[in-house]
């Protein structure tokens, strides 16, 4: 509308200013020169007016966003794709961006332990396309700053109040879902779409940071000394284990060379139990062979055929003279004794 009354005054302003033309005339024997109106020049205004006026009527809308086209401030019921349309001149066409647009806030919370913190949060968001010429009737282009940036605040600031400050490093996406969630919910009212959000940042204070880093020092020398601690028990119950496994096999040598040493003397028993068997069978096959002939030929080939010379005994001392007799007989009959 600014330009169709632009249009308009410049048609006004043209018309009277560039009717006048110089015009050169002689008065008492003296030329001089003054302006004169000249109504053919109206032609030529109206024509660059007419430009002008056609201009205002016309409105280009860039890719990816929304025309909202207003009539004398009100706001109509429909809009403008991207591209070149034609309008009335007393309306004009705002531009809103329903594209992807992101936004960072750095804000002060407080933890649930009362610890500062101070949050980097960002925000990806779209409007709704089909509810752009809404948005601007009721919120207007700076619904950033008048609806999204205090929804944030309060979505930030409580969540983070829910935590302590050593959860808020601990449980950072749970904290993320959490913001979403309740933004999601309240932008939704006010035909905005959240695409993503995140926590960019977290920083403490310097003596909280200060505290935390003393804890976790503290905490890595407390591990370190229970795997030291861990280390030497298991090394103390691998040394008792190999005592154990030591004696147990000590014990089962013992045991092993204990039956060896019983099975060698069971088998020396039987061995010997076996060679006195043999002995006795042997003795007893001889016994049974021997025979009073026998063994008065084994005693006369011990005889070496002299007499003694003096007798003791209760015998008969002439009995000699029997064996006498008997080894002469005996000596064409061997072979037969042998047998």
């Amino acid at each position: 509308m600014n330009l169709f009354v632009f249009g308009l005054v410049s048609i006004a302003v043209l018309y009277v200013l560039l009717g006048f033309r110089p015009e050169k005339y002689s008065m008492n024997g003296k030329v001089k020169q003054r302006f004169t109106w000249h109504r053919n020049w109206r032609q030529f205004f109206a024509l660059g007016g007419l430009l002008i006026v056609g201009a205002s009527c016309m409105s280009s809308v860039p890719t990816g966003h929304t025309g909202i086209v207003t009539t004398f401030g009100k706001v109509e019921n429909y809009t403008f794709e991207a591209g070149v349309h034609a309008k009335l001149p007393w309306q004009d066409v705002v531009i809103m961006d329903n594209r992807n647009q992101k936004g960072t806030l750095d804000m002060s919370c407080f933890s649930s332990d009362i610890q500062e913190v101070d949050i980097v949060y960002s925000i990806n968001y779209q409007i709704q396309k089909s509810n752009a010429q809404t948005i601007y009737r009721t919120i207007g282009e700076d619904y950033y700053e008048t609806v999204m940036v205090p929804r944030i605040q309060e979505a930030v600031k409580s969540v983070i109040a829910q935590y302590t400050a050593d959860e808020l490093v601990e449980r950072r996406d749970e904290l993320s879902s959490k913001i979403l969630a309740i933004l999601v919910e309240d932008l939704q009212a006010y035909n905005i779409e959240v695409v993503s959000t995140a926590v960019e940042n977290i920083d403490f204070t310097d003596a909280f940071t200060a505290a935390v880093e003393a804890k976790q020092v503290a905490a890595q020398n407390k591990l370190q000394a229970e795997i030291a601690q861990q280390q030497a028990i298991m090394e103390e119950n691998a040394a008792a284990e190999r005592k154990v496994i030591a004696a147990q096999a000590a014990a089962e040598t013992d045991k092993i060379e204990a039956e060896a040493e019983a099975e060698i003397r069971r088998i020396a028993a039987d061995a010997a139990a076996y060679v006195g068997q043999k002995d006795a069978e042997v003795n007893k096959l001889l016994a049974n062979s021997l025979t009073d002939v026998l063994i008065r030929y084994y005693l006369i080939q011990q005889w070496d055929g002299k007499l003694p010379e003096t007798f003791v005994g209760d015998g008969d001392p002439l009995s000699i003279l029997d064996i006498a007799a008997f080894a002469q007989g005996a000596q064409g009959a061997q072979p037969d004794a042998a047998e």
